[in-house]
């Protein structure tokens, strides 16, 4: 390589600095941040057809007016059970998948609107990293090639010593040995597969990512590992992230701001202390409540959420999470509620915070809940004594039957089984 060579590498701009240290897990002051995305209104429906040339019969919905914005360096996490709209949101924002309505803008550039090249450079500032590694790859491209791909289709490297160069510093970010460049994904594991799907995703330095449940596939000690790496890049690089994930755990670690959904509509919307200290709307609390804990820390009455999630192509009249609520009011079933902000930078959509609505009314409510927490807790007590009582008989009739070789009548077993049960109080 010749000097005049080594000197174009060496002015390749906002090179990639290897990390090894994670950064603190304190919270980030995002005041005066930059805002580099912006969702208004968005919406997505699937129709659903019987046949080729029919019409429609059936709409899914999977989104229905998610609004929020990102700042510059910050993670917002968007959580939910499974089919309420989290990669969905992502997809739309990408546009991977047009939204049926509303507006994305990057930066003060509305991205919905973009065709041909003006689309193709702005989606250079958004990058997505996949939930599965070992699908997203291609197993025909080796490492150095797959890396490389973004950057030849941006031509943003003019020589091959610039793209080398580009592809080596990416690597040494993510902590991958150069000796990796000419090898397969086969030839490594789930942890590394996803480093080189973070190495592709930062190799244009994007300003965001759209991390698609990134960790939800990897053991528990390489979760951890690659978390770390994804703060060490955001600390380096100024990166903004869409963290989707169904992990509360790990959203806790790594968010700064958390958005709560279910079957496409916005429950929640905190700043990570706020939501997990002080969770304002049912869904979350219920969310929270499930979250494994060690046993000084375990909550003493959970809240479990009763019946199944209801269908996105039927959705309740309402609020869509009226049916498996516990504090559901009438005008629960009546009215969607709209997101407040309940306080200073807490919104939520729930109509325990409406305003028009009565103290009687609140109380109300939260008596009728009590009763019907009360109920629901008489039904498991009563269901758990059954299933000792049937554990105690068999137990008793075991017993019974190894000492007399007969099959003991009714009255010695239930007698063997009174006997058993004081035994153990």
């Amino acid at each position: 390589m010749t000097r005049r060579q080594n000197e174009q590498v060496k002015q390749t701009p906002q090179q990639v600095e290897p990390t090894s240290a994670a950064p603190s897990t304190g919270e980030k002051n995002l005041e005066g941040a930059d805002v580099v995305l912006r969702v208004e209104n968005l919406q997505k429906q699937y129709p659903i057809k019987k046949g080729f040339f029919a019409k429609a019969a059936q709409v899914v919905h999977a989104l229905e007016g998610v609004s929020f914005e990102l700042r510059r360096g910050e993670t917002f996490a968007i959580v939910g059970e499974s089919g309420c709209g989290k990669s969905t949101t992502g997809k739309c924002i990408l546009r991977l998948t047009e939204p049926t309505s509303g507006k994305v803008y990057v930066g003060d550039q509305e991205f919905t609107s973009l065709r041909g090249k003006m689309l193709t450079q702005a989606r250079q500032k958004l990058k997505l990293i996949f939930q599965d590694p070992y699908s997203s790859l291609n197993p025909r491209m080796t490492v150095a090639d797959i890396i490389a791909e973004p950057i030849d289709i941006a031509g943003v490297c003019k020589t091959r010593q610039e793209r080398e160069a580009r592809i080596e510093e990416v690597m040494q970010a993510v902590n991958l040995d150069l000796s990796y460049k000419y090898r397969y994904p086969h030839e490594f594991s789930g942890g590394q597969r996803q480093r080189i799907g973070i190495a592709r995703a930062i190799a244009l330095l994007p300003e965001i990512i759209v991390c698609d449940e990134p960790v939800s596939a990897l053991d528990v000690s390489v979760q951890a590992k690659v978390i770390n790496l994804l703060k060490d890049l955001q600390a380096k690089l100024g990166l903004s992230y869409i963290f989707i994930s169904h992990d509360l755990s790990v959203v806790k670690h790594i968010s700064d701001t958390v958005m709560v959904m279910y079957l496409g509509h916005e429950m929640e919307l905190a700043s990570k202390m706020a939501l997990f200290d002080k969770p304002l709307h049912p869904y979350t609390q219920a969310l929270l409540d499930v979250i494994p804990r060690i046993a000084h820390e375990r909550i003493a009455d959970k809240r479990i959420l009763q019946g199944d999630v209801p269908s996105p192509t039927n959705p309740p009249a309402g609020c869509v999470f009226s049916t498996r609520c516990g504090q559901c009011m009438a005008i629960c079933k009546e009215k969607i509620p709209e997101l407040v902000e309940v306080e200073p930078g807490h919104m939520c959509a729930c109509h325990l915070y409406d305003k028009n609505l009565t103290e009687a009314q609140r109380k109300l409510s939260l008596h009728e809940s009590l009763l019907a927490q009360r109920a629901h807790d008489a039904q498991l007590r009563s269901a758990a004594a059954d299933e000792k009582t049937a554990y105690g008989e068999k137990t008793a009739y075991a017993a019974l039957c190894s000492t007399k070789h007969v099959a003991p009548c009714r009255a010695q077993v239930t007698t063997a089984c009174s006997t058993l049960q004081a035994q153990e109080a």
